[in-house]
Formats: structure tokens, C-alpha cells, sequence
């Protein structure tokens, strides 16, 4: 469940940023085949954004789930967008190859959130969405100008336009979507969060978030989902392609391409699909409800769906934390199955189903 939102989820949901054409073109037809093969191989959680394609990827999903009222649905804030008539084609801008003749300009305000929700509600053509999760917040990304936003979502009234909406139920729950664990400590004393879209900070490559933030959160009831269980992709491909790897939305340096290396290396010995292992990892700390993981195409989602599937021996486990690969205190599948019982295997698990929302929001 999603913190005390009432939502189940399914363990293994959907990232929609590749859908927004983040660095390549994805054609309407394959985002729309996309999003009907991840509800038919029985996910129930999409995420999307303002940001993935300055609103596109918000437009194809919602109308591929505009009839389906199982779907939990997550959309963030933070970004407001204006129209640009500079934008004539579909060039690479902010990452995302987008034809949308949009810029975006970041605001946390209480007007700014309000504003952002409702125009979300416009792109994706639905009367609600569940979950709002503000985007970006923090030092790393903002840099010198994060005092100013930082006081937009606090002493601005951002955070008390989002608890206003979800004491109105008009959203289950909101949290925030960030890729730096020190804003999400900032947030939490700040405000109740019912989750946290953490990228790339808590994978099979980087456990940091095992010292303060997963506690806190266990602490406060809050719930993660894991976003970038690949690192931006090098736990995804692996070392052994052509070309650069990238991690953390670029090149991946050379210490942490010898990292993956040897955790590559040690699945190899072990049979085991070097992102099935990223994926069974996140998914094994009981504070993480579900993993996103960025699709673009029906056959990445068929083999992503495989990816959550493969056995994974105990022995994997235990040699990398004997090799100090992985952190002898995270928690790994072993260590859940003996408490729980082994995974479903036959759709992707919903924790804590029969806690499902009785009234779904659409």
C-alpha cells in the first residue's frame, strides 16, 4: 500500500518517460501498444509527468486509460508549461525528443501546484489523478536558485495546496519525485508524505538510502517507489556494449563501470540477468511498494515482465554480499521469501491487494 493512501499497487508498474520521448522518438502508435501491453500483463501503475516530452507523455496515457478505472495513476508538480513557438520539430531538448511547442518554468507555489494539477488534468484528459508528487525539488538540481523554490513549496503554500487537495479527496495521497536523498528529508520534516519516487538512489549499485532515509520512512509510514532501478540504464545493459555506459543521465565513470562489472560477472556465474537481479534487489526491502521502471516499446514490456519472473538463487545473494557488492545489512529476496513466502508467479504482485481502494478514483 502507498502509505495511508489505500492503494495497492503492483509490485512492477510502469515509467512513462520513454514515452515522452526521452532521447528518442517513440511513434503514438507503439506508446499506445506500449501501454496496452503493460495493463495486459497485469500492471496497475503507471507514472507519468509534465516533464516526459513537456506534456506528451500526459496525453498518450491518459488516453490509453481513460476507461480503466483499475489504474493508479501518479502525475507530478512542480513544473508549470507555456506555450513556445520557437518549438517547430522534434529536436532534442531537455532530454526528450518532443515535438510539444511548450517550455516549462519551474514553480512550487500554492497557486503554481494548484495550477500544475489542474492543466495535468487537462493533457491527460481525466477528472482525477491518485498520487501528485513534486518534481525535482532540491540543491543538486536547482543549485543556487533552491532557496527560492524551496520557500515556494513551504513558506509559499506549496505543501498546503497539496494537503489541501488530499484532505478534499481530491487526490489520494502526494509525496515527492527526486533523485537526491537529502531532499527528501527536507520534505519529510516538512510535511507528511504518503511516498517518495526515489531515482536511482536505492539500487543493486547504490544503497545509501539504507542509512537515514529508509528508516524515516519506515518510521513515518511513508512508502517507496523505486524510479531508475538501472541507474539510467547501465544495470539495464550491462559493460559489454559498444559505446558509453550511462549512468546517472550520463556517462557512467570508469569506478562504477568496474562495480557493475563484478556484479555482472557474479549473476553471470549464477544464471541470473544482470537487470532481473536490479529488479528482484529494490523489491526486496520492505519500505519499496513498487518499481517503475522506464518502457518504450510492448516487447520491453514482455521482457521486463520476464526479467521480474526469473528465479534467483539464494547463493546469487549471498556472494555478493560476501564479495561486499551489496551491503551486508540490505535486505534481499532470500530474506523476504523466508519471512513471506515466495513471490506470485504468474502476474506482477500486488502488495497488500485485499487493502485495494474501494472507490477507485475513476
Amino acid at each position: 500500500m502507498l502509505g495511508a493512501t489505500g492503494l495497492a499497487i503492483t509490485e512492477l508498474g510502469l515509467g512513462t518517460a520513454p514515452l515522452g520521448n526521452l532521447y528518442q522518438p517513440v511513434g503514438d502508435d507503439i506508446a499506445r501498444a506500449t501501454l496496452a501491453a503493460a495493463r495486459s500483463a497485469g500492471m496497475n501503475h503507471i507514472d507519468t509527468a509534465p516533464h516526459y516530452g513537456r506534456g506528451l507523455s500526459e496525453r498518450r496515457v491518459g488516453d490509453a486509460i481513460r476507461a480503466a478505472p483499475d489504474m493508479v495513476l501518479s502525475t507530478k508538480v512542480g513544473r508549470l508549461l507555456h506555450p513556445d513557438r520557437s518549438v517547430v520539430d522534434d529536436r532534442l531538448r531537455d532530454g526528450f525528443r518532443s515535438p510539444m511547442p511548450f517550455a516549462a518554468r519551474y514553480d512550487y507555489s500554492h497557486d503554481g501546484i494548484l495550477r500544475s494539477h489542474e492543466d495535468s488534468l487537462q493533457r491527460l484528459g481525466l477528472a482525477s489523478v491518485d498520487i501528485l508528487y513534486v518534481h525535482d525539488i532540491g540543491r543538486v538540481t536547482h543549485g543556487d536558485a533552491h532557496e527560492r523554490y524551496w520557500a515556494q513549496l513551504t513558506t509559499g503554500g506549496g505543501l498546503r495546496a497539496l494537503e489541501r487537495l488530499r484532505d478534499e479527496g481530491t487526490i489520494a495521497g502526494f509525496g515527492i519525485g527526486v533523485n537526491e536523498v537529502d531532499a527528501c528529508h527536507d520534505v519529510m520534516r516538512a510535511a507528511k508524505l504518503d511516498a517518495i519516487l526515489l531515482a536511482g538512489r536505492y539500487t543493486l549499485l547504490e544503497q545509501g538510502a539504507l542509512d537515514r532515509l529508509l528508516p524515516a520512512c519506515a518510521a513515518a509510514g511513508t512508502s517507496i517507489v523505486v524510479g531508475g532501478p538501472y541507474n539510467s540504464g547501465i544495470l539495464a545493459t550491462g559493460t559489454g556494449r559498444r559505446g558509453p555506459c550511462r549512468y546517472d543521465y550520463g556517462p557512467a565513470p570508469a569506478t562504477v563501470v568496474d562495480r557493475v562489472a563484478a556484479i555482472e560477472a557474479t549473476c553471470a556465474r549464477h544464471g541470473v540477468p544482470l537487470p532481473a537481479a536490479a529488479l528482484a534487489f529494490v523489491l526486496a526491502h520492505p519500505q519499496v511498494a513498487g518499481v517503475i521502471p522506464g518502457i518504450a516499446s510492448p516487447e520491453q514490456v514482455a521482457r521486463t515482465v520476464a526479467l521480474y519472473h526469473h528465479p534467483i538463487p539464494a547463493a546469487l545473494w549471498q556472494e555478493l554480499r560476501a564479495t561486499g557488492l551489496i551491503r551486508a545489512d540490505a535486505p534481499v529476496p532470500a530474506d523476504m521469501d523466508r519471512a513471506r513466502g515466495a513471490r506470485a508467479a504468474t502476474e506482477p504482485h500486488r502488495r497488500h491487494a485485499a487493502s485495494a481502494r474501494a472507490n477507485p478514483p475513476r
